[in-house]
């Protein structure tokens, strides 16, 4: 009975999920193109919302985010924004213990990027990721200097469904 339960309770959820997604699976595949992997992130730099689809398209996940300080596409390091296009996940590394100097007057700030980070491959621009935070606050707007930035419970939560080679597309600003 409880077996029963739990798949009614999932299936709910994942029905709920779906029938809330503002991002449409089919606009975004003819758009930047077949997806190969079985699930897809698709971030929403509008919207500051995180999308996991499985390759049906349905919705598994939505989580809200930050991201670059400035709007528009990544032009080089440093300039505080998110890359936009078609990419994946090239590595997943245990990030529990790095810590990062924001040059926000803090100084150095310990476990600066939650539990894991999703590194991705962006071609050029190098140290862009989904990573979670010491900032929970933060989510919701535009506070990093171009990663994709999750509360960690919402990253933990997203580990457990995506690998290395997962497709990311990252939204355009307009």
């Amino acid at each position: 009975m409880n077996i029963r339960r739990t798949l009614f309770s999932f299936l709910l959820l994942t029905l709920s999920l779906a029938a809330s997604a503002k991002v449409d699976y089919d606009s975004i595949v003819v758009r930047y193109g077949p997806i190969t992997a079985d699930t897809l992130i698709y971030i929403d730099k509008q919207e500051l919302m995180l999308t996991l689809f499985v390759s049906d398209g349905q919705v598994v996940a939505e989580f809200p985010i930050a991201c670059g300080k400035k709007m528009g596409q990544k032009q080089r390091s440093g300039d505080y924004r998110t890359p936009e296009g078609k990419f994946r996940i090239s590595q997943i590394q245990d990030s529990s213990k790095w810590g990062h100097d924001f040059h926000d007057g803090k100084g150095f700030i310990r476990h600066a990027y939650g539990p894991w980070f999703m590194r991705l491959d962006t071609g050029r621009h190098k140290g862009i990721g989904i990573h979670g935070t010491h900032d929970p606050e933060s989510i919701g707007t535009r506070a990093t200097e171009g990663c994709i930035r999750l509360k960690n419970d919402d990253l933990e939560k997203l580990h457990s469904l995506v690998e290395v080679g997962t497709t990311v597309i990252i939204g355009e600003d307009k």
